[in-house]
């Protein structure tokens, strides 16, 4: 248990964050939900209707830049806080390069414009000294002045270099592939380069690489082809100030165009809406702060050390469930309440491995449980009827493992009369064949009457009532087995033939206190009875010879009351003993 546990802490330690997250997803898709409608971000949306509907006006896509340069004039007379592309201009337009110059001069007339650039991983890239000012890349501690990054500039307004405001757009998803943060910069070759979030925002966390989104629904979409036609209209149908003092960004959703991608709200989730995401957060300054995760591993230590001394000290694996129900449902709440307030708590991954640890333990307690019960059965079939023995297993009334303990039970000794001849007078396969049939008849009716079988003793049997189950009719049933034993010797004799033609037992049975249970070595363990009990009725056995085929004590007389007619047989000295033992012998069941 305590190897299982430290195996869950460094497996915690590798992989909590990934478990927060998967789980954090849940409460931030529910919580978007409840979020109102941001009023500060408006998404121009390239979509499958403006697609069909610019076709034509513009072509097919992609549009010439002139369009972009159009749209930028006409979004601007609404005098809009920022306007924002999503889309790369990171090629010129060799085939219309007077299209790239009209979409320079509308940018440059419009210094609230912002174009997208990404940081790539390969590349050698341009020089950083040979960037605009407008790019916006902060140099290091001391950083090479001949560097080269793969930054992927919006070369279509090279024409206006001073126009080259923009930031990254780089999608960096976790390590599962899901987006949650977004980066608020990148560091390549000693230069800087910000995230167009944080410089549309003009805000930055101090200390912070990337922020959590504090994701929403509900982004108020306008199609791209309703802005741009309508500009076309002598008489424009639109409000005119729709966008005033709003951050306008310029994206697309059309599938077709494959600015999709994945995050806690679905697995089609478009780019431009991200973006959205991160400029509305830091405008608002509404990102979701994060307690650390190394705060975690405290909790985790104590679920896991929790649910290992419950195991250890066998309290009942559904009562560790139900507790681990009820910490699941606090963490659930408390993560869900902090969340509303701002704060993503990663209280998930210590649940999730609390709970790793609960079904690991319990399945290892289940199989150790049920090894430890097909044991208990293949060793109680010995002494217990086959259905008794599964009954009681159901019920978790017998373990081997127990502990033996003090019993009242009932003991009846049986032996055969004269057996030491008889195997003398006949061959021994006869003599075993024939104890064969007798001790399964025997114990056939020991058990039909709830009894347990301790053992053979050559032609002899031991058996008691009262263990493994208490039992208080005891010395009923032991009085009613010995005289069917006693009963069953006709039809033995008859089955025999003449090796049981002279067929006799005698039976003692004693009631008394004893210690019972699993008693021997580690390989090899019996049930049974020790104790003074077990020796009287032993010595009363010994006795029955010229006096009566049952024997029992006053103890068991009393012990059975009235359900049997008796026949008291005097005082007799029992070797081992200083004072003589009245007997009785059972003539039948009482009728009355």
């Amino acid at each position: 248990m305590a190897f299982m546990a430290l195996a869950c802490v460094d497996f915690l330690a590798l992989d909590t964050g990934r478990i927060a997250d998967r789980a954090g997803d849940v409460l931030l898709k529910v919580n978007a939900r409840q979020r109102p409608v941001s009023d500060r971000v408006v998404i121009v949306d390239i979509d499958q209707r403006s697609l069909e509907a610019m076709n034509d006006q513009a072509g097919s896509w992609p549009w010439p830049r002139s369009v972009h340069g159009e749209l930028i004039d006409a979004i601007a007379v609404q005098h809009p806080r920022a306007i924002v592309f999503d889309l790369l201009f990171n090629e010129l337009d060799v085939y219309r390069p007077e299209d790239d110059r009209a979409l320079a001069d509308a940018v440059a007339r419009h210094p609230e414009t912002w174009l997208a650039m990404t940081l790539n991983q390969d590349g050698q890239g341009a020089w950083i000294s040979k960037m605009p000012p407008a790019v916006g890349a902060i140099p290091l501690k001391r950083p090479p002045v001949d560097a080269r990054v793969p930054l992927m500039l919006p070369l279509a307004i090279l024409s206006r270099p001073e126009a080259m405001r923009g930031g990254l757009i780089n999608f960096t998803p976790d390590g599962d592939g899901v987006g949650r943060r977004y980066p608020l910069y990148l560091d390549r070759n000693g230069w800087r380069f910000p995230s167009m979030a944080a410089r549309v925002a003009g805000r930055s966390p101090p200390g912070q690489s990337s922020i959590l989104l504090n994701w929403r629904e509900g982004w108020r979409h306008v199609s791209y082809a309703d802005i741009y036609l309508d500009a076309l209209r002598q008489h424009p149908i639109r409000p005119r100030d729709e966008f005033k003092d709003k951050i306008v960004l310029i994206g697309t959703s059309a599938p077709g165009l494959m600015d999709l991608r994945v995050t806690p709200l679905g697995s089609t989730y478009p780019g431009v809406e991200i973006l959205a995401t991160a400029i509305d957060n830091l405008a608002a300054g509404d990102w979701l702060r994060e307690v650390p995760r190394p705060w975690m591993l405290p909790l985790a230590l104590a679920i896991l050390a929790g649910l290992g001394i419950g195991f250890a000290r066998n309290v009942s694996a559904n009562r560790l469930g139900y507790a681990m129900l009820g910490l699941t449902a606090i963490g659930i709440a408390v993560g869900w309440l902090e969340l509303r307030s701002g704060w993503f708590v990663p209280l998930y991954a210590p649940l999730a491995f609390g709970w790793v640890f609960y079904l690991t333990a319990s399945a290892i307690a289940y199989f150790g449980e049920r090894r430890a019960r097909l044991r208990t059965a293949i060793l109680f079939r010995r002494f217990l009827d086959t259905r008794m023995v599964n009954r009681l297993i159901e019920r978790g009334q017998v373990d081997y493992r127990n502990e033996a303990e003090l019993r009242e039970i009932s003991v009846l000794f049986s032996d055969i009369r004269g057996f030491t001849s008889l195997s003398e007078e006949s061959p021994p396969e006869a003599v075993v064949a024939m104890l064969n049939v007798y001790f399964s008849k025997q114990v056939d009716l020991i058990f039909a009457h709830g009894g347990t079988l301790d053992k053979f003793m050559g032609d002899g049997i031991m058996a008691f009532w009262g263990a493994p189950v208490a039992n208080p009719t005891s010395a009923r049933d032991a009085v009613s087995a010995a005289l069917a034993m006693a009963d069953s010797l006709s039809d033995l004799r008859d089955e025999l033939g003449d090796l049981g033609k002279d067929l006799a037992i005698g039976i003692g049975v004693h009631t008394g206190n004893a210690v019972v249970g699993f008693i021997g070595s580690n390989d090899r363990l019996d049930y049974t009875a020790i104790g003074d009990t077990v020796n009287l009725a032993s010595r009363v056995e010994g006795l029955t010879k010229g006096v009566a085929r049952i024997l029992v004590t006053e103890a068991t007389r009393e012990a059975a009351g009235d359900a049997f007619v008796w026949r008291d047989c005097g005082l007799h000295q029992v070797r081992g003993r200083d004072h003589q033992v009245r007997l009785f012998e059972p003539l039948a069941p009482n009728a009355a």
